[in-house]
Parts: C-alpha cells; sequence; structure tokens
C-alpha cells in the first residue's frame, strides 16, 4: 500500500498545466483508470477546470468505453459535457482547440455507449439534436460521422458540392446512377491517406472495366506545408501539389472542394471510405483505412449485384 501510494505520488508531482492531457492518455493506455483519474483531480486542485483538462476528460470517457465500462464511460463524457457548456457561456466552441475536442469526444461516448445499449434510436436523437446547437462550428463532421455510423449504409447517398474542384470536373452522383461510385475523403495532411492511396489505385485497375467511378473529395484547412497559415488560393495549389506528388496512379480522378462535403458526410476521419451501388445507396461507410482484402470484397460485391 505504501510503494502504491509513491507512485500515485510520483505520478500527481509531475501533472503539469501543458502535460495533464498526456499524463492521463499515458496511464489509460496503460489500463490504469485508479493514476488516470487521480491525475485528473490533482490538476483540477492545481488549475480549475480548463479547456485541457476537460479534453483530459473526455480521454477517461473514450478509455471507457473501450474497456467496456459503459456507467464510467457515460458518467465522464456527461461531465465533460456539462463543464463543457459552463466553458461556452463566455467564450465561443473554437476559440482554442481544447474545448472542442472535448465536447465532440463527450457527445460521440454518450451516443455510442447508448448504440452498444441497442437504444440506437435514442443515440440518433442525441446526435441530431448536437447537430442542431453545433451545426457551424469544428464539431459537425465529427457528430455527422457518429450518425452516419448509426444508419447511413441503405440510404440513399447524400449529393456533393462539386462547385469547387481540381482535375477533372466532376459528375454529379445523381448521374452517375447505374454505376458503383467510390468516394475517397482525404486530407493533404493526412498519413493514413497517403497509405491508402497504393490500395485505391489498385483497385482502380482493377474494377475500371467494371465501370467503378473514384471521386476524392478533400477540403482546405487554413493551412498549408508545416502547418503555416495559407490564404485559400495558396492552400488550393498546396494541395494540388499533394495530389499529384503522393497519388500519381489517382490522376485524372475529380477531386471535389468542400467543406461542407466533409460535413455531410461525417469524414472527420481521414480516410472516409464511402461505396455507393448501382442505385445510389450507401453500401459502405468506413471512417479510416480499410485493408485491401477487404475493400475488394465490399466492392466486388457491389459490383456483382
Amino acid at each position: 500500500m505504501f510503494l502504491r501510494r509513491l507512485v500515485v505520488f510520483a505520478i500527481l508531482s509531475t501533472v503539469s498545466f501543458a502535460s495533464v492531457i498526456e499524463d492521463v492518455r499515458s496511464q489509460i493506455a496503460q489500463n490504469d483508470f485508479i493514476h488516470a483519474k487521480a491525475v485528473l483531480e490533482n490538476y483540477q486542485t492545481q488549475h480549475g477546470v480548463t479547456p485541457e483538462y476537460l479534453e483530459a476528460m473526455s480521454w477517461l470517457a473514450r478509455g471507457s468505453l473501450a474497456a467496456k465500462q459503459l456507467d464510467s464511460a457515460e458518467t465522464y463524457a456527461r461531465q465533460t459535457e456539462r463543464f463543457s457548456r459552463i466553458q461556452l457561456y463566455n467564450r465561443k466552441l473554437d476559440a482554442e482547440p481544447h474545448l472542442p475536442i472535448a465536447l465532440g469526444a463527450a457527445l460521440e461516448v454518450q451516443a455510442q455507449v447508448l448504440a452498444v445499449r441497442g437504444q440506437q434510436a435514442q443515440a440518433a436523437l442525441l446526435l441530431k439534436h448536437a447537430i442542431a446547437t453545433y451545426g457551424t462550428t469544428s464539431i459537425h463532421a465529427r457528430l455527422q460521422k457518429n450518425l452516419n455510423l448509426l444508419g447511413l449504409a441503405g440510404q440513399s447517398a447524400p449529393l456533393l458540392n462539386i462547385t469547387q474542384y481540381l482535375g477533372v470536373r466532376p459528375t454529379a452522383l445523381m448521374q452517375l446512377k447505374g454505376s458503383p461510385v467510390f468516394l475517397f475523403f482525404w486530407a493533404h495532411w493526412c498519413g493514413d491517406c497517403k497509405a491508402e492511396g497504393p490500395v485505391i489505385t489498385q483497385l482502380k485497375s482493377e474494377f475500371a472495366s467494371s465501370g467503378l467511378t473514384l471521386l476524392a473529395p478533400t477540403q482546405l484547412y487554413g493551412y498549408a506545408a508545416q502547418g503555416e497559415d495559407a490564404k485559400p488560393k495558396d492552400e488550393l495549389a498546396y494541395v494540388e501539389r499533394v495530389w499529384q506528388h503522393f497519388y500519381p496512379g489517382l490522376q485524372g480522378i475529380p477531386v471535389p472542394v468542400s467543406k461542407e462535403n466533409f460535413n455531410l458526410y461525417g469524414a472527420s476521419t481521414t480516410p472516409t471510405l464511402v461505396l455507393l451501388d448501382r442505385n445510389g445507396h450507401v453500401a459502405l461507410y468506413h471512417p479510416g483505412v480499410m485493408p485491401y482484402d477487404e475493400l475488394r470484397g465490399a466492392i466486388q460485391k457491389v459490383i456483382s449485384r
């Protein structure tokens, strides 16, 4: 017991204003929720409830959910949401980076807990209400992603905004009915997107003759190389250079550029992979990378129908 207290004291003594998030995540990675909670409580005693504190608490919610501790996950998520709302009394959600992460995670975890408990309708209602409340903020896409995961498969695909684009002019999704369509949502800064590029290239070569149409939606983020702020025109030029350099096998594929598309499809995770069947319905909705075999199997299934 004495040794355990020494370990806790050693952890707490190292907690700083800047490191609470990393410290909590480190303890969660070791499945040590007792120490993670102790780190968080000690930080609150020293600094109060800050956006950093709330992001750290949101990681406790996410960690508890991953460990299937649903009651704890729900409790931490609700506390994070409640304290975040208090913070919003005197600041905008996107005034700094930690608060939107905290609130987005809190709402996400609450919805996922409901879904795991078989309460999909309640989860969807929670997310729809949150989108109505925070639809003009940076967490819109994250909320939409979770809503899409609950029920986008089998539904008609949301229409893409194709007003701005790189490369050849995109064809509207309504005009592509009759052909299977693959959407590769990517970002210029995304390493996982670059890793998925060769997989998409291989699938393009295999299924182009079967009528598979590819589009690669992206958006502007306000910065370019090395995170430097960039005006839209300069960032767009940078995006085009990234696309040409890292995706040589995908040249000739239309690249719609629109934040609206990312919100509609909930592409807060990049890449987000979406496969539409010949009727324009979503056959696959997958935030994150997919192995070649799994993705090929999904495409083959759609094409063979």
